[in-house]
């Protein structure tokens, strides 16, 4: 190891720059990054790249109306409650 070094010229930031990424700060719940990361294990890739995944599909996923069925159950659950 050198007693002095020169970072004169250094550039703060990524060793390597990741075009189409933008780094964030975000909180989560301990059990939901628990959860990401024992899926990441089992898929043998980063907790982060599933967790991007599993909000690009539900991005992608097409929005579905709620139809006449599905409102009339949603009433009778909420109905049970009061």
């Amino acid at each position: 190891m050198k007693p002095e070094y020169d970072f004169s010229k250094a550039k703060r930031g990524a060793v390597v720059p990741q075009k189409g990424k933008t780094r964030i700060t975000i909180y989560l719940d301990n059990d939901v990054i628990e959860s990401f990361r024992e899926r990441a294990d089992k898929a043998g890739c980063g907790y982060q790249t599933v967790i991007n995944q599993v909000l690009r599909d539900y991005l992608n996923k097409p929005e579905t109306l709620m139809d006449e069925n599905k409102l009339r159950r949603v009433l009778r659950e909420e109905l049970k409650v009061i």
